[in-house]
């Protein structure tokens, strides 16, 4: 195994992350396309996280950033193991996240309740909803981890469908067929403002439809800033057909931005 850091606070975490990035690094050129997505997106995540949890105390923002940091280490041997990143093929990935964290001691500068409730974050971070139950304050933590998420997987896709063929990462987009058309009843989670359901999902349009729907999922007040000052929602909405229906609900997703804003 690589020897990495130790980590005694946030600094030697980024630190560590980028030894353990290091060291799934592979000459293979697909693959390492798919491992440097991952480590991009943690970096951005991160980014979100700090931002989003500004205007909270020192403990909230020092949790959100290790939570980022954290999130998708399990991305990486997800990836060498199974060539996937879709976790209905594979394994949980914000489990094994967890674990990784654990199993590599890298919260032990954190008090164990701050441990469990990054473990928390992280391992919870993919669900389709947050659980009912948990503690404010981790709850707190767990949604500032999920809008950042899903504001940079926003930026993944523009970014993926603006790139070369050649330097698309292949595990992206989790194998949906690119057909024409959208589902209707993906379709129709948009317009009544609620999230689609991923069983819903035929093809890569719906997909993209799948992630316009998580804006009714976005929690935090500088979350919402976050998405209008980056253009992420709307450059997502530019992969989408050219269709009176898929007009209708990128209106409503992006009226809904506007409505949040509003206080």
């Amino acid at each position: 195994m690589t020897e990495l850091p130790a980590v005694s606070d946030l600094p030697s975490l980024h630190a560590w992350f980028a030894s353990y990035c290091d060291s799934f690094r592979t000459t293979e050129a697909n693959d390492q396309q798919n491992y440097d997505l991952k480590q991009l997106h943690t970096e951005k995540v991160c980014a979100a996280a700090r931002r989003i949890a500004q205007g909270g105390n020192a403990k909230r923002l020092k949790l959100a950033e290790a939570a980022a940091v954290c999130h998708d280490l399990g991305r990486f041997p997800q990836y060498r193991d199974y060539r996937t990143f879709k976790d209905a093929d594979s394994v949980n990935h914000a489990t094994l996240s967890a674990q990784v964290a654990e199993e590599r001691g890298i919260l032990a500068f954190l008090s164990p309740e701050e441990r469990k409730m990054v473990l928390t974050a992280v391992r919870l971070h993919n669900l389709y909803q947050v659980p009912a139950g948990l503690p404010a304050e981790s709850a707190e933590l767990l949604t500032i981890v999920r809008d950042a998420d899903k504001i940079d997987i926003w930026r993944v896709f523009a970014d993926y469908f603006s790139a070369p063929l050649e330097k698309r990462p292949s595990a992206a987009t989790l194998g949906f067929p690119d057909l024409p058309g959208c589902s209707a009843e993906v379709l129709a989670a948009v317009a009544a403002g609620r999230m689609a359901q991923l069983a819903a999902v035929k093809r890569l349009n719906d997909f993209k439809l799948l992630q316009l729907s998580w804006v009714y999922d976005i929690n935090h007040l500088n979350s919402f800033r976050l998405i209008k000052e980056s253009g992420a929602l709307e450059r997502l909405a530019a992969l989408l057909p050219e269709d009176p229906a898929v007009g209708e609900v990128v209106r409503i997703a992006l009226g809904y931005v506007e409505q949040r804003l509003q206080v």
